[in-house]
């Protein structure tokens, strides 16, 4: 699904290398979460492999393609196919209610009507707010908004999933329950997922840890706790 093959990127007229020689790859099904210290180069690695920033050197494939290779136009057609997005500051839009935000990416995809209906109910009830179907976001907790927020990234049925630190802004209670919905869609879809985070024990709710560091990215000693 995934493939990293040596990318780096620099910054501003020092070049500075945020990026050097970053590898791996990730299959259907894998769930790996990031980690690292701020300012290290985890969001820009994001950015990379969403298509929002071409690497300097190296390439990101998702199913073999070169994102590098694309236009704009056409990164942002395979975003919106084939990638899903959950962010910590949630970025639900307040004007729609929870189901229309949830619809948003099979809309952007072409996909309305009884079809996006009956896959929103079906995300609606595995998130547990088929209750707040008409309701405001405004209306919601942050628990909830992080739930629906897994759900519309997740609708579209996306090859890859992107998680900025999803619970950081959470309750540990809320927390627990957002990674294990996220867990437990990404497995039943088969989508590969990353996680970024700050979080040790979000980062054990994966199949896999990495720490990106200024000298590359490698793989954790600490084992996934699931």
């Amino acid at each position: 699904m995934l493939k990293v093959e040596a990318i780096g990127k620099a910054y501003g007229r020092e070049a500075r290398r945020v990026l050097d020689g970053i590898s791996f790859s990730l299959a259907a099904g894998e769930y790996v979460a990031i980690m690292g210290e701020s300012g290290v180069g985890k969001s820009t690695l994001l950015n990379l492999i969403a298509g929002l920033d071409v690497p300097d050197r190296g390439r990101v494939l998702i199913g073999g393609t070169d994102l590098a290779a694309l236009d704009d136009a056409a990164r942002t057609r395979l975003r919106r196919a084939r990638m899903g997005f959950v962010f910590q500051a949630f970025h639900l839009l307040p004007h729609l209610s929870v189901a229309r935000n949830i619809a948003l990416p099979l809309a952007l995809n072409g996909i309305e009507g009884k079809v996006a209906d009956a896959r929103v109910d079906e995300l609606l009830a595995a998130i547990g707010l088929e209750q707040r179907r008409a309701s405001s976001p405004l209306e919601l907790s942050g628990g909830e908004l992080q739930r629906v927020a897994v759900a519309r990234a997740l609708v579209h049925r996306p090859g890859l999933v992107l998680a900025d630190e999803p619970t950081g802004n959470l309750d540990a209670a809320s927390a627990a329950a957002v990674l294990a919905l996220l867990r437990v869609q990404l497995k039943r879809d088969q989508a590969a997922g990353i996680l970024v985070t700050h979080s040790l024990l979000a980062a054990q709710t994966t199949d896999r840890i990495y720490r990106l560091e200024p000298d590359g990215l490698h793989a954790d000693t600490v084992r996934p706790a699931v």
